[in-house]
């Protein structure tokens, strides 16, 4: 399976030339810029979307994903550079562009990109969901039946709760919140007179985004015709109903996304969980930084809209209805497995199939897990386990983002109930995720879980999870550590890598942290893990300094790192050190990637690919040949500033041997060795699809391990 270029023997070639001096390296021309690899990035999604290999409803969800990762995009970091520019930041990132400047060349970039989503939309998604039997009406093509029941239907459940808001001199102008989806609408006195305008809010937190139409047929298969409707198209064709005795004119659709990067100032806070709540509240009224409205709306409205919200006119974005194209999602709901991936059920680890007791089977040796081509029951196991084994004193573990109806948290409150000591640490500030976890730490309070809100200043973003247990020999810890959220539901479509351990060190060096995080001790140094803060950054340079001085001296320097983001200027210029000495890097990164390869005399042994298929790339891996004595690292980290110094992340040691062959034998060249998936990245920033030998079978990495689950699990009898 592996090819040459992924062979993890040492390279070829001698102990490279002399190094570049670090302020050279570290030239702006080096650096790609965060904000314009991050839309590269999501030109990949879209571009999964129109690959017709693809079944039709992956198609729809990854024009979905492409809309809403847009939307996150706004709010978070398009944001930030408006209000770096408001107040005067001069400080520029790596690549030099100053935020004034990043602005323009977003909007220049993303301009031509939303035409593609919508051209594709139209042009191929919607006339192949037709053909499929799945139709998106306008109201005008509806027959009598249709427009009946819609009708009634409207009258019933939608007209009694919209509220037309009008502006005028006795009408302040309504609020728009965050990403909510209105008409604006110009209506005028029956015996005519001036022209009015209001404002009617699209209620998609109360009904269906596409509100389906009975087709008044008879058969009952599910493959049937289905007939739907968007829910602002059904407002539309009604609104003489919501302004009687007035003219209603024409109403043009717009959306309004704000500034929702919570600003927690936790050193003003007395009470960090109700700081979070308020802040959360505040999100739906923050500084617009983003209209979408429809091509054909009046430069009348414009103006008024761009008055109101005071925003200036490069902030209006034309995009053709349908707005708001996330909620496309709805879609994949549909109950079509004729036009969606096929079904896999994951496998089981044999050594945890047979087991009984999942302590005695990770006590024999570490076991790995892969998702989502193998289960995340076993993980729920593992806890339910814990919490109804008698021997079983104490239960601590972090939780970013778990999800609803959460079958961790339940194994948790189950522990409590049987009287374990159970401590869980929250992060009430996961992006997006903070009403959740407000919930869920509440839940847990109330059942008797010691429950820790987070570290001041800091994001905790480590996914560790301790087991303490008292057996014959003593009292024996057992860990799971793993590159993603303890989340059942994103466990399915995340690739992640979990370990299972009963190593006395990691056993010791996870206890350690768990008391610097809900405690007041000072860990001066970790046996085992990488910890950021603390000491990971350090670490990372010290090991790729290692690898320089193995090529230097015998030419066998290699590094491979798949991960989700290479931001980190030091980072990156540590890896131009090691192209520069001839060290062979292989780096793998889905998402943001700030390094510029193919630099001479500075990149040129660098390659750089990103894999965008059906499952999330996820996992984080960083290898280090050592001189034969590999290192392989697992965890949550990216190299990135804010997981380097901002947050809590821990990488930790695959230290058993078969557990490293499987990592370095079969999961990475299998990923590195993707032909169907993965593209690379180019000097000028841009990817293009590697090329195979005419003839050649793609190979796609993620189709590869569904149909060899479980082939990585060494040492194991059925495997």
């Amino acid at each position: 399976m592996m090819e040459n270029w992924t062979d993890l023997s040492p390279c070829a070639g001698g102990k490279g030339g002399d190094r570049e001096p670090g302020d050279l390296l570290e030239d702006p021309g080096h650096f790609i810029n965060r904000e314009l690899s991050w839309i590269e990035f999501n030109r990949r999604v879209l571009e999964e979307a129109a690959n017709p290999a693809h079944p039709l409803l992956e198609r729809v969800k990854f024009i979905s994903i492409f809309a809403n990762n847009l939307d996150e995009f706004f709010m978070i970091r398009v944001s930030g550079l408006h209000r770096q520019v408001e107040q005067g930041v001069l400080e520029a990132p790596p690549d030099g562009m100053r935020p004034s400047r990043q602005l323009q060349a977003i909007h220049q970039a993303l301009v031509p990109l939303i035409a593609e989503q919508m051209e594709l939309w139209k042009g191929e998604l919607l006339p192949a969901l037709a053909s499929s039997g799945i139709h998106i009406h306008r109201y005008e093509d509806l027959g009598s039946d249709g427009r009946e029941y819609l009708e009634g239907y409207f009258r019933r459940e939608i007209f009694p709760v919209l509220t037309p808001l009008a502006f005028d001199r006795s009408h302040p102008f309504p609020f728009i919140s965050n990403l909510s989806l209105n008409l604006a609408v110009q209506v005028r006195d029956a015996e005519g007179g001036e022209e009015r305008f209001a404002r009617v809010k699209v209620p998609t937190h109360l009904f269906p985004r596409l509100v389906r139409i009975p087709d008044h047929g008879t058969a009952k298969d599910p493959h049937d015709e289905v007939h739907l409707i968007f829910l602002e198209d059904a407002i539309r064709a009604h609104l003489g109903l919501l302004f009687p005795g007035l003219d209603v004119g024409a109403a043009y659709p717009f959306r309004v996304t704000r500034d929702a990067d919570l600003e927690i100032e936790e050193d003003e806070a007395s009470d960090l969980l109700t700081a979070v709540e308020e802040g959360v509240e505040l999100r739906r009224t923050g500084s617009p930084v983003r209209i979408e409205v429809v091509p054909d709306i009046p430069a009348q409205t414009l103006a008024i809209l761009g008055r109101k919200l005071g925003i200036p006119q490069h902030m209006f974005f034309p995009q053709e209805a349908p707005l708001g194209m996330a909620d496309l999602m709805q879609l994949c709901s549909l109950d079509r497995p004729d036009v969606k991936d096929p079904p896999f059920i994951p496998s089981v680890p044999p050594v945890l199939e047979r087991e009984e007791d999942i302590f005695r089977s990770i006590r024999k040796k570490d076991i790995l897990l892969f998702h989502p081509y193998e289960s995340f029951s076993p993980v729920v196991a593992f806890l339910r386990q814990a919490a109804r084994d008698p021997q079983v004193l104490a239960i601590k573990m972090t939780l970013y983002r778990v999800g609803a109806n959460s079958p961790v948290v339940n194994a948790l409150l189950e522990a409590r109930e049987r009287g374990k000591s159970v401590a869980a640490l929250i992060e009430l500030k996961a992006r997006f995720d903070e009403e959740n976890n407000i919930g869920w730490a509440r839940a847990l309070e109330r059942a008797g879980v010691h429950v820790v809100y987070g570290v001041f200043g800091l994001k905790v973003h480590a996914k560790i999870c301790l087991v303490v247990r008292r057996e014959k020999e003593g009292i024996t810890r057992y860990v799971h550590l793993g590159t993603g959220n303890y989340n059942a539901s994103s466990s399915r479509v995340y690739t992640d890598i979990g370990v299972f351990s009963a190593d006395p060190m990691l056993g010791e060096d996870v206890s350690d942290l768990f008391n610097s995080l809900t405690g007041y001790a000072r860990i001066p140094g970790y046996r085992s893990l990488l910890v950021a803060p603390q000491s990971m950054r350090k670490e990372i340079l010290a090991r790729i300094e290692r690898e320089i001085a193995r090529q230097e001296e015998h030419g066998d320097g290699r590094i491979i790192i798949k991960m989700n983001a290479l931001v980190d200027r030091d980072c990156i210029t540590a890896l131009y050190r090691a192209s520069r000495a001839g060290v062979r890097v292989d780096l793998q990164v889905r998402g943001i990637c700030c390094l510029r390869p193919n630099i001479p005399g500075i990149s040129e042994h660098i390659k750089v690919t990103s894999l965008v298929g059906r499952f999330l790339e996820h996992a984080r891996i960083y290898y280090f040949r050592n001189g034969g004595q590999e290192e392989i690292f697992l965890g949550s980290a990216d190299l990135m500033p804010r997981n380097l110094d901002r947050r809590v992340e821990v990488l930790f040691p695959v230290k058993d041997p078969e557990l490293r062959r499987a990592i370095t034998d079969i999961i990475l060249p299998v990923h590195l060795g993707d032909t169907g998936k993965t593209k690379r990245l180019t000097r000028d920033g841009s990817y293009v699809r590697l090329t195979r030998v005419e003839g050649e079978k793609a190979c796609n990495a993620q189709e590869w391990f569904l149909a060899h689950r479980g082939c990585w699990q060494y040492g194991q009898e059925g495997r």
